[in-house]
């Protein structure tokens, strides 16, 4: 039994180490509130095909983007920077994520829910035409 109870504990601390060396998150009602108020970068990490067919309304497409990243994230480098891709699931946004830290962003946060958590909710998408330039 102490052997079952200690390789629980160690599981336990393994995961809370693994979630503490990610991004916090953000819940989707913040979300919306800073895009409302115009006080977040938000980057979409699913690849410009779903950025196109629908994202979150303001994101940028890291794909067409990350060549030029830092021209087109905010001067104050404490201002918030939220990354999403697909849903709970995917990993990708940490590309853009750490893109940001590696820049100086230290208000850096992951959207967990994704696209497919902001649809779910019933929130609008922005579609983007492959001419469009973000």
């Amino acid at each position: 039994m102490k052997k079952l109870i200690c390789t629980f504990s160690l599981l336990v601390l393994a995961a809370a180490s693994a979630v503490a060396a990610g991004f916090p998150d953000i819940k989707l009602d913040d979300l919306k509130k800073e895009i409302a108020a115009k006080n977040v970068t938000v980057i979409d990490v699913n690849g410009s095909a779903s950025y196109q067919a629908g994202h979150i309304p303001s994101a940028l497409d890291f794909s067409a983007v990350k060549d030029d990243f830092a021209s087109k994230l905010p001067t104050d480098k404490g201002a918030l920077v939220v990354a999403y891709c697909g849903n709970p699931k995917c990993s990708a946004y940490a590309k853009a994520a750490k893109a940001a830290e590696a820049l100086g962003y230290t208000n850096v946060k992951h959207f967990s829910e994704g696209i497919d958590g902001w649809k779910k909710a019933g929130e609008p998408t922005e579609k983007a035409s492959a001419s469009t330039k973000p």
